[in-house]
């Protein structure tokens, strides 16, 4: 995954009741846009350095989001 700050990334739930969480990208850690993210999570304004899986899915600013 490549991201650069003001990107948006959803992580969804990884066991059942568990809700999705988004989180916007606030500086790249790593080398050319690779993970570590230091992140701010949109639910309760937490901020962590996150390595996002297989389960993350990257949104950026201009892209039109998915009909769900």
């Amino acid at each position: 995954m490549q991201a650069t700050a003001g990107d948006r990334l959803l992580m969804h739930g990884r066991a059942v009741g568990q809700h999705d969480r988004a989180a916007q990208v606030l500086e790249v850690l790593g080398t050319e846009g690779a993970p570590p993210y230091r992140v701010r999570f949109e639910d309760d304004g937490h901020e962590a350095v996150v390595a996002p899986g297989p389960d993350c899915v990257k949104e950026t600013p201009n892209q039109p989001r998915p009909n769900r």
